[in-house]
């Protein structure tokens, strides 16, 4: 409040202080009256110019149309180097004011009220706004008041703000000092501002850019310095990693016509279709029917204990990779155009990848560019005891279950993330005993908390204990019985028996072997790379888990797009990684599926939402499947229908969740999701209906009792 009444007394004062003397900010004014002022000069000229000063600091602070006249009056009162001297540092004086009088203002309300759309001029003012600033800075084609103003709700310190004006205004200054030396032989400012003036200063303008070009050529440079390229090539690409990104990356490349050799160390196709994400969906595909053998009766049906093999289990999943492994074969990529190897590769420089097959005969080829898409592996932490009890990763166990006549009676799992919940409730489904413990207060602690907690409610209804705020101290075996001690945040300890435990504590990026140590290419849980995954060498990129942030497998195919094209053809155009709508879901039955923000971030975040929730047991198709459970949560910009983010928990939320993924990446609002047909009965009608529910929250009151007035008044004929 009291923000807003000093913003509109200065507003104010600076419209009196305009309407007072903006006569005397006219050319005619100060051609008229030049002598008077000369003689005032010389008779005080300590007293005339600390006038001047502050008279143009308050001009520019208040952002007063005038600032021009000033600058020709101050060259005609000073002459060029003292008259410079002083506009130049009462410029960006008053600038400054200006910049710091928005930033006080209107800096949290334009941020918390356009946070989303803000994020990306945010980062790039925060990298490189002193840049940015300068150039416009050098082009008077752009109101100097108006740049004050948009800068002070951006991140740019005071500071940098400050100099860069100081330094950046000085040419264009100089310009109107220069002409103000002549004041009384101009006629009007087309006289000072001419075309071919305005031409100069834009192609001044434009010099900074060839200044970074150049800069940045130069910085090739030194990351190249004493290496020796190839005089010529082998190809134009060499892919390290046959998962996802890597596949994705080889393809688009023979899809350019580019010469691509992907090397691939051991399955084709990578983690997600040998360990991940086509073995785990096929295994709770048969825990799901087992579940609903079990449950037969919410159908009509006879309820029944579901009797199977497990080993036929396995090789139902086994048979599922079979059928799919083709996609992802060195046969399609071969017949695509791809140079296809098997085989460990390591960077030896740049340009040089040596590749040591299975015999361990080595061979070296070279690339113009290479992309890094390693993929990722399962987490093992360092718990004490570990190895002396039989356990398995999420990469592992199917090997391990395969050989297996009965799926583990007592199973531990340690994680509640996706990876954790999923397998233990598909385990629990198909006869194990699970028991998942988690470290923090909530399963799935990304989600928000009634989210976890409905994930939880579910597991422990099918019988899963779940045990959170808990880690594993040590294990133990002791006559073929395994033990694990636990301590809770509380301090607490306990031990639990079990015949197998699964370590599902996430992945990490694979970064040793490949030669980026060596290379100097920084690497902590990622490659480090920038916004167009390039790593310290220009053409070496890198894609997937290994480049992170996310560890999906559509991420992956979708930052291989940026990696390729940026690999073979940046040297006309880069394109940045755009991450700004991921979707991912958790595949527990009902499932969870998001996209955006959830309330948990955006108040990590301080961004203002509304939220809209539909109850899924309202939907009659998730009525006519007895899978009446769950809901969609939408979060929208407050009074508007821009979705911020979506989160669904149903049976299928997965396959509704894309329409929502669609809205938002082409800025379309609920309204326009209510607008649709969907087509009865379907689960995406229940998309509509959330939509509905905004738009009843939202419905204009205040016009009802006119309407009804209205319907009586056609009533009475």
């Amino acid at each position: 409040m009291k923000k807003t009444a000093l913003a509109g007394l200065l507003i104010v004062a600076g419209y009196l202080l305009f309407s007072q003397f903006h006569e005397w900010l006219t050319l005619d004014f100060l051609q008229q009256n030049l002598h008077q002022f000369q003689q005032w000069r010389d008779q005080q000229p300590l007293l005339t110019t600390l006038a001047f000063f502050v008279l143009y600091v308050l001009v520019t602070a208040l952002s007063i149309p005038g600032a021009t006249l000033m600058t020709l009056a101050g060259g005609a009162l000073f002459g060029l180097g003292w008259g410079l001297a002083i506009i130049s540092f009462a410029s960006t004086l008053g600038a400054t004011i200006a910049f710091i009088g928005a930033r006080y203002f209107l800096r949290d309300w334009a941020q918390s009220r356009f946070q989303q759309r803000l994020q990306a001029i945010n980062q790039g003012v925060t990298q490189d706004g002193a840049f940015y600033l300068f150039t416009l800075r050098l082009v008077p084609v752009f109101p100097f008041f108006l740049i004050n103003l948009l800068m002070g709700l951006t991140p740019i310190k005071t500071w940098t703000f400050y100099w860069v004006s100081q330094v950046g205004m000085l040419a264009g200054t100089a310009v109107y000092v220069n002409a103000g030396t002549q004041l009384a032989q101009i006629d009007g400012l087309s006289s000072i501002v001419s075309p071919s003036l305005l031409l100069s200063f834009a192609l001044l303008g434009i010099f900074p850019w060839f200044a970074k070009l150049l800069l940045s050529l130069i910085k090739k440079r030194r990351v190249y310095q004493g290496l020796q390229p190839p005089k010529q090539f082998d190809r134009n690409l060499i892919v390290i990693g046959g998962g996802a990104a890597g596949l994705v990356s080889a393809y688009i490349g023979a899809t350019v016509k580019a010469k691509v050799t992907l090397i691939e160390q051991s399955h084709m196709g990578g983690d997600c279709l040998n360990f991940g994400c086509v073995p785990s969906k096929a295994l709770i595909k048969s825990a799901k029917v087992a579940d609903q053998m079990r449950h037969a009766e919410r159908y009509g049906l006879t309820s029944s204990t579901p009797t199977f093999s497990f080993k036929h289990v396995m090789a139902r999943v086994q048979n599922v990779i079979m059928q799919i492994e083709p996609h992802d074969s060195v046969e399609r990529y071969s017949k695509l155009g791809v140079d296809v190897r098997q085989g460990h590769a390591k960077l030896l420089d740049p340009w040089r990848v040596e590749i040591t097959d299975e015999g361990g005969s080595k061979h070296t080829l070279t690339s113009k560019s290479i992309i890094i898409a390693s993929g990722a592996r399962p987490f093992v932490p360092a718990i004490k005891g570990l190895e002396s009890v039989p356990h398995i990763t999420s990469d592992t166990l199917w090997q391990t279950f395969q050989k297996l006549d009965a799926p583990p009676k007592r199973l531990l799992v340690l994680g509640g993330g996706p990876i954790g919940c999923e397998l233990s409730q598909a385990m629990q489904r198909l006869g194990s005993q699970v028991t998942l413990i988690e470290k923090s207060e909530y399963l799935l602690s990304k989600e928000d908390t009634e989210i976890s907690i409905l994930v939880r409610q579910t597991l422990e209804e099918e019988g899963v204990q779940v045990i959170t705020n808990t880690t594993v101290e040590c294990f133990e075996s002791i006559d073929r019985v395994s033990k694990a001690f636990l301590k809770q945040q509380d301090g607490k300890k306990s031990s639990i028996e079990f015949d197998m435990v699964l370590v599902a504590l996430g992945r990490q990026a694979r970064l040793e072997g490949f030669g980026l140590e060596e290379l100097g290419i920084k690497t902590e849980r990622t490659i480090d790379t920038n916004d167009y995954l390039e790593t310290l060498y220009p053409n070496i990129l890198a894609a997937g888990d290994v480049a992170g942030p996310y560890q999906l497998t559509h991420v992956a195919a979708h930052q291989a797009w940026y990696a390729s094209v940026n690999a073979l053809f940046g040297q006309f155009k880069r394109f940045k990684a755009d991450y700004r709508v991921i979707p991912a879901v958790t595949f527990v039955d009902p499932q969870v599926a998001r996209v955006g923000l959830n309330e948990r971030e955006a108040n990590v975040q301080n961004i203002a939402y509304e939220v809209t929730t539909y109850d899924i047991s309202d939907l009659d198709r998730a009525i006519t499947e007895s899978s009446a459970q769950g809901l969609i949560k939408v979060l929208t910009v407050p009074n508007k229908d821009r979705i911020l983010g979506v989160t669904i928990v149903a049976e299928h939320a997965g396959e509704m969740l894309p329409e929502f993924v669609l809205a938002m990446k082409q800025g379309l609002g609920l309204n326009k999701v209510l607008g649709t047909i969907h087509a009865y009965p379907t689960w995406a009608e229940a998309n509509k209906y959330a939509a509905g529910e905004w738009k009843k929250a939202h419905a204009p009151e205040w016009l009802m009792p006119w309407l009804e007035r209205y319907h009586a008044w056609r009533r009475k004929g």
